[in-house]
C-alpha cells in the first residue's frame, strides 16, 4: 500500500509522465484494475482508453470494473453517503448490497433514558471520519459479544433537554446488562422519523414507547 499526499507538484504530473515515471519506473506495474469512469493526469484530462493504450506501449494489463446499477441508476459511493445523509437506509442497503453499519464503544452518559425506563448505551463511533446518518430514530439490529439484539436508536442534539452536542443512543430490547466499554455494532434497518423537541419529558416517554412498538412491529414483519 502507498500513501502519496496529492500535492502541488503531484498534481501538476501530465498523464504520461504519471504512468512513465510512477507507474512504470517506480512500479514496474504488470495489470491495473481501475473503474469505467476513472481520470487521471494534470487537470484529469486522461481517462480508461488512454490508459490502456499506455499498457499496449509499456506491456501492462488494463482491467475495467464496469458500472454496477440497481434500477438503472448507476451506484457510486456519492449517491451511498447521500442516502445515509437523507436518512434513506433502504436505498443506502440496496446500493451497498447489506446494511450501513455503524462499530464503536458504548460510553458513559446523561442516563437519562434510564429515568424514563428505556436505558440506552450510548455509543462513541471507531473512527472520527466514519459518516454518521442524519439525524433522527432508526430501527437497529445490534451485535454484541456476537450476539444479535434488536433495538431503537436516536442519533441527535437531545432538543427536548437542551443537548449540546450530537449523540448516538440505542435502546436494545429485552436487555439489562451493564455494558460500559463494550464494542457494538449497529446494522440500519429503516428511518422512523426526525429529531424533535418535545414539551415535556412525559411528552418524549409517550413518543419513545411509540417508536418501540413501531420497532417491534417491524421486526414482526421482516421474513422468516
Amino acid at each position: 500500500l502507498v500513501i502519496h499526499p496529492f500535492d502541488k507538484a503531484f498534481s501538476q504530473l501530465t498523464a504520461e509522465a504519471f504512468v512513465t515515471d510512477i507507474l512504470v519506473k517506480k512500479f514496474n506495474v504488470k495489470k491495473i484494475v481501475i473503474g469505467y469512469d476513472h481520470r487521471f493526469g494534470k487537470n484529469r484530462t486522461a481517462n480508461i482508453e488512454d490508459l490502456t493504450r499506455f499498457g499496449l506501449e509499456f506491456g501492462f494489463d488494463v482491467v475495467q470494473i464496469t458500472a454496477e446499477e440497481v434500477n438503472a441508476i448507476t451506484i457510486s459511493s456519492t449517491k451511498i453517503r447521500k442516502a445515509l445523509e437523507a436518512g434513506e437506509c433502504g436505498v443506502a442497503q440496496d446500493y451497498l448490497g447489506h446494511a450501513f453499519t455503524l462499530s464503536g464503544t458504548v460510553v458513559k452518559g446523561q442516563q437519562l433514558g434510564r429515568t424514563l425506563g428505556f436505558p440506552t448505551a450510548n455509543l462513541q463511533p471507531c473512527c472520527e471520519e466514519k459518516l454518521i446518518p442524519k439525524n433522527g430514530v432508526y430501527v437497529v439490529r445490534v451485535t454484541l459479544n456476537n450476539q444479535s439484539y434488536s433495538g431503537v436508536l436516536n442519533i441527535g442534539n437531545r432538543p427536548t433537554v437542551s443537548g449540546t452536542s450530537r449523540t448516538i443512543e440505542v435502546h436494545l430490547f429485552d436487555f439489562s446488562q451493564e455494558i460500559y466499554n463494550a464494542k457494538l455494532s449497529l446494522e440500519f434497518l429503516t428511518f422512523l422519523r426526525e429529531e424533535q423537541r418535545f414539551d415535556s419529558l412525559d411528552a418524549l416517554k409517550n413518543q419513545i414507547i411509540k417508536d418501540k412498538e413501531q420497532a417491534m412491529a417491524y421486526f414482526q414483519n421482516l421474513p422468516k
